[in-house]
């Protein structure tokens, strides 16, 4: 069986504020397979990489007096957000921000590097995994999510078809590129589908359902009979790490299942802070203390994994290291 894969999730995001080229670049150092960018539009198309649309907490935009009058509130996905949103903002005026730690209460070492980063494109981030790539000597991928593809596609942004523009003038549009695509929706996948060779990767969620409504639910997307339905236009599935392995009670059949319908499988999200541990790795103390990330990791591996997305991507790899080393295998 292959050793799987690092995905840096967001970056080196336990160690630096997340979607910036910080994160990227010490993830590449700490020996991450890909880099992982959400992208979402500016108002003047250019693909740029946030979690969210919404930017009120990964970037110093409330500083802005000149910005003031955008903030507003939008339903995304069935639900109504109240904040500043990328689509409103030309690159111009996004790169006069600066990017910040989202979760300063669990990562209050990251905010030290508060103000120190800009909003990356996505021309930016290819850019780093092809210069990483000639100055390792490895190759390093990039794992890119359209993040609500539907919606941009409701308000005249489409995704689709920036992405595979630049990932055509990278050289990436084939099917042994160092590319995978994910979305937690199902009809952009299928458009994708006609549309690159690039792998694509079905995220999915321990529970509700893709925000297009094209399947009833995710809990049914992993039937046997959800998962052949997946193999018709994706190559793997990125499954919430409690779907394989839960809080409590024992492993559940699907990487078995994934495997029997040829799909990869890319468990996400590996983190070390406690509050997102699964009970038996957490160690003693608060929410933000750091347990046993590297344990928990070997669990997901042992039971035959492609892939892993953390945020810690030296914890990751040096777990895969273990458990392919020869005394691990005794």
């Amino acid at each position: 069986m292959a050793s799987p894969i690092v995905i840096a999730h967001r970056g080196a995001s336990g160690e630096r504020p997340e979607h910036t080229l910080l994160s990227y670049q010490l993830a590449i150092e700490q020996g991450a397979d890909f880099i992982e960018p959400d992208l979402v539009p500016t108002k003047d198309g250019v693909l740029v990489a946030r979690h969210e649309n919404e930017i009120s907490g990964t970037t110093d935009i409330d500083a802005h007096p000149e910005f003031a009058a955008r903030k507003t509130t939008k339903t995304i996905d069935g639900a109504p957000v109240t904040g500043w949103f990328t689509e409103d903002f030309t690159l111009a005026e996004l790169k006069t921000l600066r990017a910040k730690e989202r979760l300063p209460q669990l990562r209050p070492g990251n905010t030290r590097y508060d103000g120190q980063a800009e909003i990356p494109t996505f021309d930016e981030i290819i850019a780093l995994a092809k210069k990483a790539s000639r100055e390792t000597g490895r190759t390093i991928g990039i794992y890119p999510e359209t993040k609500h593809p539907s919606y941009f596609a409701a308000i005249g942004l489409p995704l689709e078809e920036r992405l595979v523009a630049k990932l055509r003038e990278a050289g990436w549009d084939r099917a042994d590129a160092p590319v995978f695509i994910q979305s937690f929706e199902v009809a952009n996948l299928k458009k994708l589908k006609g549309m690159t060779q690039v792998p694509l990767i079905q995220l999915m969620a321990a529970s509700g359902g893709p925000a297009d409504s094209a399947e009833p639910s995710y809990a049914a997307m992993v039937t046997p009979e959800g998962l052949r339905r997946i193999a018709e236009y994706a190559a793997g599935i990125g499954p919430e790490r409690t779907m394989i392995v839960p809080a409590t009670g024992p492993s559940t059949s699907l990487v078995a299942d994934a495997h029997a319908a040829g799909l990869k499988v890319h468990p996400w999200t590996f983190r070390a802070e406690n509050f997102f541990l699964l009970p038996a790795y957490r160690s003693t103390g608060g929410p933000a203390d750091h347990g046993r990330l590297a344990e928990e990791i070997a669990v997901f591996i042992g039971l035959g994994v492609d892939g892993i997305f953390s945020d810690y991507p030296y914890i990751a790899v040096s777990a895969r290291a273990a458990s392919a080393s020869p005394a691990h295998r005794k």
